[in-house]
């Protein structure tokens, strides 16, 4: 039996993303089979043994528990029904979809039943509207024939420009437009001798505004998968659990700028605001250590090693991959491992001690326009920085009026750890370190 393995540290279930094999394909011990999605990544499923497929009991996007049989590999034509799998579920509603319900039967039945009744009513109203428009042409009063209309609960049209046998009053030229443009001229009122319908008439008609159908769009219900079900839980346990309060500073970047494109000419690759932010926070958490700390309910852990993780946005939510002993490195091998794990998010491919060991986070939606926003702290971190986007705004610099950038930052922290003057210090320490990046090298 193929069963469902514990692929991380906190996995309860996996989803079954993507099959590598299907029944009677034959596998050697260490093949692949199978992709699962578990609560932070896409992991491989291999076999230990080889075989044939005989059986898979679950699929593509169904839950497994932990345990529970996904396959079964053994000699061709082996007998295997004593082995049960996990898709019991999937199996019980399969047969209540196959099996026709006797309500439903009568349902379709009555259904049918009503479709006549209510054919048989449209055709009763449709004799009486002929009766209704005989009766309409052969009364000279037309008030008296709009009143017996609305007395028998029909509405009628009136003909402005029709004569008393019922044609259309027109002249030439204006039944030609009226053609021509598409315009039903029995719905134009005219304006000449005994209501005859004329050229300026057909020029100065504007049709009736339509009435907009009321359209009905089905809703529609999306799987919550492993990963968006752990940022839930860990986000709403972080939220209601941490006490968070907020700071923002509002940073002069101007010589952030030109020190950026400095460095780009000297490198080779490209580093981004970002890396210089992850570079100027590692600086800032080494020299107030308790901002790099976690809660432990009788003690506070200050953590030695500087690990920041960074948010990258994916279909599922958001996934914090971590760079190691940032505080150790320089800019480029920053921007270079930042890159590699982002490429891994994107494409599901972290693995899960590349998302474990952070102290501190950064969440970045300045590429989105967003001036400033506060996060919810990612657990165990004491604190989140997050970033808003970099604003062309008039400054005043030796009391003139000139064009200067800045940048938004708002530090989320939980209050049982850093107080509010310690927070202030970092930021004011970030601050002095964006401002000057020459700082940086100190």
């Amino acid at each position: 039996k193929v069963e469902m393995p514990k692929l991380s540290d906190t996995m309860e279930e996996g989803v079954i993303a993507k099959w590598n094999v299907k029944e009677g394909d034959k596998v050697e011990s260490g093949d692949v089979i199978a992709e699962v999605e578990t609560d932070k990544a896409t992991m491989e499923v291999e076999v230990f043994d080889a075989g044939t497929i005989l059986k898979i009991f679950v699929e593509e996007g169904d839950s497994v528990p932990l345990g529970e049989t996904m396959a079964v590999i053994g000699e061709e034509g082996e007998d295997i029904s004593d082995i049960s799998g996990g898709g019991s579920s999937s199996d019980e509603s399969n047969k209540e979809q196959e099996e026709p319900s006797d309500e439903k039967e009568e349902q379709d039945s009555e259904d049918g039943e009503s479709e006549d009744d209510a054919d048989a009513g449209d055709s009763s109203d449709a004799d009486d509207s002929t009766d209704d428009e005989k009766q309409e042409k052969s009364d000279d009063k037309e008030k008296d024939a709009g009143k017996q209309g609305k007395a028998g609960g029909e509405k009628k049209k009136t003909k402005p420009s029709g004569s008393g046998d019922g044609r259309i009053k027109a002249s030439p030229l204006a039944r030609k437009m009226a053609e021509e443009e598409g315009i039903d001229i029995s719905r134009v009122q005219g304006s000449g001798p005994e209501g005859r319908i004329v050229k300026k008439d057909i020029e100065a008609y504007e049709p009736p505004a339509e009435p907009m159908a009321a359209t009905s769009r089905e809703d529609t219900e999306h799987r919550v998968s492993q990963m968006r079900k752990t940022i839930a839980r860990r986000l709403a346990e972080s939220k209601y659990s941490s006490p968070h309060y907020y700071e923002t500073i509002d940073i002069d970047v101007e010589q952030l700028f030109a020190a950026r494109q400095q460095l780009n000419e000297m490198i080779e690759g490209k580093v981004s605001f970002n890396d210089i932010i992850i570079k100027a926070c590692s600086i800032a958490l080494r020299r107030h250590p308790m901002v790099n700390s976690s809660w432990q309910g009788d003690t506070m852990l200050e953590h030695g090693d500087v690990n920041v993780a960074f948010a990258v946005a994916i279909e599922e939510g958001l996934v914090t991959p971590v760079l190691r002993n940032t505080d150790m490195k320089g800019l480029k091998q920053i921007s270079s491992e930042s890159k590699e794990l982002a490429e891994k998010a994107r494409n599901r491919k972290l693995e899960p001690e590349q998302m474990e060991g952070s102290t501190f986070t950064i969440s970045n939606l300045g590429m989105f326009g967003i001036e400033q926003f506060t996060a919810i702290i990612n657990p165990p971190n004491a604190c989140i920085l997050a970033v808003g986007a970099i604003r062309d705004v008039p400054v005043v610099k030796d009391g003139e009026v000139v064009p200067g950038k800045r940048m938004k930052v708002t530090l989320s922290s939980d209050h049982r750890i850093v107080d509010g003057a310690t927070a202030a210090q970092f930021l004011n320490t970030l601050q002095g370190l964006l401002k000057n990046p020459l700082g940086m090298l100190l």
